[in-house]
C-alpha cells in the first residue's frame, strides 16, 4: 500500500513520517506542502492513500479531497477538532487529531489498509439480491449469503459503496447508504449522519459526537443528532451533553 503527507508545516511532516514508520510498512512516495502540487503528483502516480491536514493555503483538505479519485483513501490530520463531521461527509477513512497518538494512527492506518483489500477484492461486485422483514441476501461469488438484521452492528458509505459490519465480518457491496436503509428494519436501523447507519441495540454509549459500538466511534451528525437523542432516549435527554 502507498501514501503520500500532505501537510504545510515541515514539523508536522516529519512527525507524520517517523510515526507512520513506526506503525507501518506502508510505503512513503511522497511529502507535500499544499494540495495542487499533491494533485499533480497524483495525476502522474497511483497513491492509495493520503495523510491530509486541514488548514493549508491555496486549497484547504476539505477542497482538496472532494477532487480526489474515488479510488484514493484519505485519512485528516489535523488541530481543530470542529472538522470531525465535515470529513466524514467526504467519506474518509478517519479523522486524526493533532498531536496524534501512536495507538490512534495504527488503528486508522490498519482500518485503511483493510478497506484497500476490500475494494481491491471481487467483494465490490457483491449485489444485494432480495431482503425481507429478518435478512437480506448478499450476492457474491455465484452464492447468496444471508445476513441477518440482528447480526448487522452498523453500516458505512465509502464512495460509491457501503461496508456492513456485522458480528463476525465486514461485507461490501456497491449500493448508497439511502437505498440500503430503504431495505431495513427502521425500528432498529437509525441514520445517525451522512456516512453512517447504527443497529440501535448494538449502542453501547454515545456522546454530543460520537456513538460507540465495540472499539468503533461513530460520529454523530448535527442534522440527525436530534432525532438520534429523541428515537434512541424516548426523549428524556437532551442534545447537550
Amino acid at each position: 500500500m502507498t501514501c503520500i503527507i500532505v501537510d504545510d508545516e515541515p514539523l508536522a511532516r516529519a512527525e507524520m513520517r517517523s510515526l507512520i514508520g513506526e506503525v507501518s510498512k506502508i510505503e512513503i512516495l511522497g511529502e507535500f506542502s499544499n494540495a495542487p502540487s499533491a494533485l499533480d503528483f497524483i495525476k502522474a502516480n497511483e497513491v492509495d492513500l493520503i495523510f491530509l491536514d486541514i488548514e493549508m493555503p491555496l486549497v484547504t483538505g476539505l477542497e482538496f479531497a472532494a477532487v480526489l479519485p474515488q479510488q484514493t483513501l484519505v485519512i485528516f490530520t489535523t488541530a481543530y477538532s470542529q472538522y470531525a463531521l465535515k470529513s466524514y461527509e467526504l467519506d474518509a477513512i478517519d479523522y486524526l487529531l493533532k498531536p496524534i497518538e501512536k495507538s490512534r494512527l495504527e488503528k486508522a492506518v490498519n482500518k485503511a489498509v483493510l478497506y484497500k483489500q476490500l475494494l481491491s477484492q471481487d467483494t465490490i461486485k457483491n449485489t444485494i439480491e432480495s431482503n425481507t422483514n429478518d435478512f437480506l441476501f448478499i450476492k457474491a461469488d455465484r452464492r447468496y449469503y444471508k445476513i441477518n438484521f440482528t447480526d448487522i452492528k452498523f453500516i458505512e458509505g465509502l464512495k460509491d459503496y457501503v461496508v456492513i459490519h456485522t458480528q463476525h465480518q465486514k461485507l461490501i457491496t456497491a449500493m448508497n447508504l439511502k437505498t440500503i436503509h430503504q431495505k431495513i428494519p427502521s425500528d432498529s436501523f437509525l441514520r445517525v449522519s451522512k456516512s453512517y447507519v447504527v443497529n440501535i441495540n448494538y449502542i453501547d454509549s454515545f456522546d454530543n459526537h460520537n456513538i460507540y459500538i465495540g472499539d468503533s466511534e461513530i460520529p454523530l451528525g448535527e442534522v440527525y443528532k436530534s432525532a438520534f437523542f429523541t428515537r434512541y432516549s424516548g426523549g428524556s435527554l437532551t442534545t447537550e451533553i
